[in-house]
């Protein structure tokens, strides 16, 4: 085989073992150099972090077969082993850790906050159990820390200052509000006076008109007030106390049949407008809105106008006290493809906007 060799990849071949042979002998040198220095010392050499590092470096490109037959200041283990702290060390972000446990995000101090106001005979404990419920961890001693730092009390003094808003709102749903309002109706006899009855369901805001007349005698209350609690269509029914004021036009009689029918009338103190505000701001609304705008001839027109107000008011118009939203609020998609409809109500005094049906 070596005939066939040219004489440059003869030389080569020559030059290389020279190179593999001189290798060899400065490696075995230097291994006992190293031998000799230790037993000099005569104990193991602390090595730097530094030295470790290089080692370890080099030490993983010859593998463990290699650093088993050349290593002899530490084993191969050894080498391996700083190898992979190194790796490790690469990944290592403790000291970017700050002490103690993580913060809780915004979200959950919000809600936890929000939980202990609206319900104020929630402890710590059922506070707990209702975020684990939502999928969240927080430990008891957390949910207390975070009431603490929002300035709220435990529950035992939160569950002694029940506010009249909390109040209110918790037996809402048994409660109506009644007031009248006047229009002027221009007629054969120049301006008449008409009143107008309407009661008001607090928990959804919806108004029903009970009845428009020129002269609200006793005979026309108690007839209002059988039309209000009729047994199947009353607009009272389910209803526990109606909020009234001290008009005379609520006589004794007309108390009386409310009281019969299941239906508490709670009569307000003396110049008290305030202790009626849903009724008052309705009032507000329906002048402001329709019938200061709009000159009457006849109860007719009065009684178109206001039923069509009555309409818009109760299917149309958002109301700020309920979200801004409509009493009946229907969901819709948004879709910027659809087209957006007006419908208005008397001639465009009243206007709301939809959705063009698909």
């Amino acid at each position: 085989m070596l005939e066939l060799l040219r004489p440059l990849e003869l030389m080569l071949l020559c030059f290389a073992g020279m190179l593999t042979e001189r290798e060899r002998a400065i490696n075995l040198y230097l291994r006992e150099e190293n031998r000799i220095l230790r037993e000099q010392l005569g104990k193991r050499p602390r090595l730097t972090d530094d030295q470790r590092i290089r080692l370890a470096v080099l030490g993983k490109k010859l593998g463990r077969k290699l650093l088993g037959e050349w290593a002899s200041l530490v084993t191969p283990d050894t080498i391996l082993r700083w190898h992979r702290r190194l790796i490790a060390a690469n990944f290592d972000f403790s000291n970017r850790r700050k002490p103690g446990r993580p913060p809780v995000i915004d979200l959950l101090r919000r809600l936890v906050a929000r939980m202990a106001l609206e319900n104020p005979l929630w402890g710590y404990d059922r506070i707990e159990g209702e975020i684990k419920k939502l999928g969240h961890q927080l430990s008891p001693t957390t949910v207390r820390n975070i009431l603490k730092a929002n300035g709220i009390e435990p529950s035992p003094e939160r569950r002694k200052r029940t506010t009249w808003r909390q109040f209110l709102r918790a037996n809402w749903s048994c409660l109506a509000a009644a007031d009248f309002f006047t229009v002027e109706v221009w007629t054969c006899r120049g301006l008449v006076t008409h009143y107008v009855l309407f009661v008001l369901n607090l928990s959804t805001r919806r108004v029903h008109v009970a009845g428009i007349t020129r002269n609200p005698n006793e005979c026309w209350m108690l007839q209002m007030a059988r039309n209000l609690t009729d047994p199947f269509e009353g607009f009272l029914l389910g209803k526990r106390f109606l909020i009234i004021d001290r008009d005379s036009k609520y006589s004794y009689e007309f108390r009386q049949m409310l009281e019969q029918s299941g239906v508490t009338p709670v009569r307000l103190p003396p110049r008290s407008p305030n202790l009626n505000a849903y009724a008052e701001r309705f009032v507000r609304s329906i002048k402001t809105e329709c019938t200061d705008r709009l000159i009457f001839f006849g109860e007719r027109s009065l009684q178109y106008a206001i039923d069509e107000y009555i309409d818009h008011y109760n299917e149309e118009r958002p109301h700020q006290g309920i979200g801004n939203q409509t009493i009946n609020p229907v969901r819709v998609e948004s879709t910027l493809a659809q087209s957006v409809e007006c419908t208005a109500r008397l001639d465009g005094l009243l206007r709301t906007y939809h959705r063009r049906a698909a």
